[in-house]
């Protein structure tokens, strides 16, 4: 399965959305969108996962990239992630640098 990824900053909160795999033929799609909603220097990032899959080491190392381009004051909410995706937050640790959450008003 291939990757969808939209993106969009209004009043300081980056959304990303994901729908499909992330891995290592995807991921750069996943690594451009976090760029672009970096320029805007947002206050929060909200990735907005429900339709994700899957999600490989490729993926978790973005978000880490994400974490230290923005700083650690910069919030990153994973709403409504499958097990398997909060499986591999916690087995790789990278479960205590991001909040897992049901909903975001930013999600639909």
């Amino acid at each position: 399965m291939s990757l969808t990824v939209t993106s969009d900053v209004v009043e300081g909160i980056a959304r990303i959305t994901l729908v499909g795999e992330v891995d290592s033929g995807s991921v750069g799609k996943f690594k451009d969108e976090v760029d672009k909603v970096a320029k805007a220097s947002p206050k929060e990032i909200v990735l907005c996962v429900k339709e994700l899959s899957f999600m490989s080491s490729a993926g978790l190392r973005v978000i880490v990239f994400a974490k230290q381009k923005l700083g650690v004051s910069v919030p990153i909410y994973v709403v409504k992630p499958q097990e398997m995706i909060v499986d591999t937050l916690k087995k790789t640790g990278l479960l205590h640098s991001v909040s897992i959450v049901d909903e975001h008003n930013k999600c639909d």
